[in-house]
């Protein structure tokens, strides 16, 4: 195992493992059928380190024949390339197996070698070869682009990481106009969400602009997608069209009259918020009206009556943080901050002076150290932090996870963001600055000053700014928490949650699994409960105040258990076609999933505000397993009907609490909680 991929050992050259390849393929060849299974070992898991390197997918295509004729095949369907079948390179990409995605990948890699006439194989042709692909290409679609999920984190780690870059190389080296149509709508799906990082769409994006500036390829029905997207980044307006270039673009905005900015600020304002994308030539065009006719700044930001007011009461902090954080380098501070300015937050009296404080803030060394090391130094970390604050604050539902076991700490940034803006502003001074932070339970500090104090290499890395500074810290605390109540009779959360996340996380604590069998138990009960207090029937049509903590029970596409997730309950309302649904934020990067059973959350359509998911009510409520109430509100308990209640116990049944009904009847009895999120 290597640091690249596992984080045990130093890294490694790319040279160094393709010898120690080519050394193991020449031992698998020379060793007779029987024995082969044997010598297989060493072939997979450095094949493996090697396409996780860049310039390792190509160095593993130049090598199919050898690795064929060797026998890494041998024995299996991949054995017979003619017969696979597209739909299964899903499952074989998704197997929590380090082999099976393996060799699924060495497959792919020898037909794209067919494909490319590089290899001629004696059972299938280069044709039947590049039309294989193009279809794998359009089933695993998701994986081009977008972080895994959270079957996928659960299941794989960091093996999830290897199909993305194998399926990247083959879009790279086969084109993308057979699959754009289908690669425009999922684009269109992720920024439905308003994710706060977009550095992947924007790279498939250009990826696919290159694609469409070369005559040779036709992008048939998906071109209209893929312009709007493409000059959205690249010439959202007329002087930019054509994409001059940064420095061409500056010395036009200086020969325009008002009436021509005018349509620059319009039209890029109308481009950012059609698609959640910022342009680098948007923050120009703000930064020049910084000193010109500032009255334009607010449709260059598309600003409605809020927005508007919001910007003239703090005129002088907005144009700080512009001057500060937007710059080409930076553009999705422009968003950030416009979504900031509808929201309205800068109301809220300790917000605007905690800005203040953040404007003229200073980092520490690790601080600088661990932005740099994972943003890059094209600004300053100060710059990259604010720009951070400004898009957690503008779309606190767009923090993800990324590929870590943190959904706890992103669901906590989310909520502060959400809820508490400037509590987080405050945990983000204590971390950037002082590099601790300081959290109560039950009146004892907890202090994580000298606990994080990991190799910069074993942090996550695949996380927005505000995230990368405050996760370490907030992960030592969370589990400190845990091992305070780990002696106490039931599920920690019920007093970790209301400490961690808030005071408004109810006190009220009900689960439907037993913490030592993993049994169900109480699940009517539970049920009932989460009917009284959180569907408007029952409660007397009282709306969600608070965004609640709670616990769901992950599945996946064909409604199997995969493990406990943390997500946060936004509202219950009724959705446009009349059906009574939850809205909930998923910290998953992209809550858009298929659950099994009939179940696929929605992320738009159904009255989604950016960065909710939504299930009907009785959908949600069969994956639920904790959620949180307050003690001293009182529902309808009896109003619930069974027939109601039966059909999500049945959608239970049928999904993750398969095998899980105890011995001797329903699910009645249990001593204790389970406790995983």
């Amino acid at each position: 195992m290597d640091a690249g991929v596992e984080g045990a050992r130093p890294v490694v050259g790319l040279d160094y493992l393709l010898e120690k390849l080519d050394g193991a393929i020449a031992v698998l060849a020379g060793t007779r059928d029987f024995a082969k299974p044997a010598k297989m070992a060493m072939v997979l898991d450095t094949a493996r380190r090697v396409m996780m390197r860049d310039g390792g997918c190509a160095a593993i295509e130049e090598r199919a024949m050898d690795l064929e004729e060797a026998g890494v095949f041998q024995g299996s369907d991949w054995a017979t390339p003619q017969i696979l079948v597209p739909d299964f390179t899903i499952h074989a990409f998704q197997s929590p197996s380090a082999d099976t995605v393996v060799v699924e990948s060495l497959s792919e890699l020898r037909l794209l070698a067919v494909a490319r006439g590089q290899y001629h194989h004696p059972l299938i042709t280069a044709e039947e070869a590049r039309d294989f692909l193009t279809r794998v290409l359009v089933v695993n679609i998701s994986h081009l682009f977008s972080p895994p999920s959270e079957v996928e984190r659960i299941t794989q780690g960091r093996l999830a990481l290897l199909s993305r870059r194998v399926l990247r190389y083959l879009a790279d080296q086969l084109g993308y106009q057979y699959v754009i149509e289908m690669l425009v709508k999922e684009i269109w799906r992720i920024l439905q969400q308003r994710p706060i990082q977009v550095d992947s769409v924007k790279s498939m994006i250009t990826r696919i602009a290159v694609s469409q500036a070369d005559p040779t390829i036709d992008l048939g029905n998906g071109a209209l997608g893929v312009d709007r997207l493409v000059t959205s980044l690249f010439g959202p307006t007329q002087a930019s069209r054509e994409d001059p270039g940064i420095e061409i673009y500056h010395m036009r905005l200086k020969t325009m009259d008002l009436n021509s900015l005018r349509n620059e600020a319009i039209g890029f304002a109308r481009a950012m918020h059609d698609t959640g994308l910022v342009s680098p030539y948007h923050p120009v065009l703000i930064r020049h009206l910084l000193s010109g006719p500032d009255n334009l700044i607010p449709d260059a930001l598309g600003l409605s009556s809020t927005g508007r007011d919001c910007l003239l009461c703090y005129r002088d902090l907005v144009y700080a943080l512009i001057d500060e954080a937007v710059y080409p380098e930076t553009p999705q501070a422009v968003y950030g901050l416009t979504l900031m300015l509808e929201r309205g937050i800068l109301y809220q009296h300790p917000v605007a002076p905690a800005l203040w404080r953040q404007l003229g803030l200073n980092l520490s060394e690790r601080s600088c150290r661990r932005l740099t090391s994972a943003l890059g130094d094209d600004v300053p970390p100060r710059v990259r932090l604010l720009e951070g604050v400004l898009c957690i604050l503008g779309l606190p539902l767009g923090v993800g996870q990324g590929n870590n076991p943190t959904c706890q700490s992103a669901r906590a940034l989310s909520m502060w963001a959400y809820n508490d803006p400037d509590y987080l502003l405050q945990m983000v001074a204590w971390a950037a600055r002082d590099d601790e932070i300081i959290m109560h339970f039950e009146g004892k500090a907890l202090s994580s000053r000298g606990v994080v104090g990991l190799e910069e290499s074993a942090l996550p890395a695949d996380l927005d700014p505000v995230s990368l500074l405050l996760v370490p810290h907030l992960d030592w605390i969370y589990t400190e928490m845990m091992l305070l109540c780990e002696d106490r009779e039931g599920d920690p959360h019920r007093w970790v949650n209301p400490e961690f996340h808030g005071w408004w996380s109810g006190r009220g604590f009900k689960i439907n699994v037993d913490v030592e069998t993993g049994n169900l138990r109480d699940l009517e009960d539970f049920l009932r409960h989460f009917y009284a207090f959180y569907h408007p029937l029952y409660n007397g049509n009282q709306p969600l105040i608070h965004p609640q903590p709670a616990g769901i029970a992950a599945t996946d596409s064909a409604g199997r258990f995969v493990g406990w997730h943390a997500i946060t309950i936004l509202r219950v309302a009724l959705d446009p076609h009349a059906v009574m649904r939850v809205y909930f934020y998923n910290p998953n990067n992209d809550s858009g999933q298929d659950w099994g059973d009939g179940l696929i959350v929605d992320t738009a359509g159904n009255g989604e505000r950016f960065g909710e998911a939504s299930l009907p009510f009785e959908q949600f409520a069969s994956r639920l397993y904790i959620f949180h109430l307050d003690p001293l509100e009182h529902g309808e308990l009896g109003s619930v009907t069974q027939e109601e209640l039966e059909r999500v116990v049945a959608y239970v049944h049928r999904s993750w609490g398969m095998g899980r009904v105890p011995p001797g009847g329903p699910e009645g009895d249990g001593s204790s909680e389970e406790s995983v999120i």
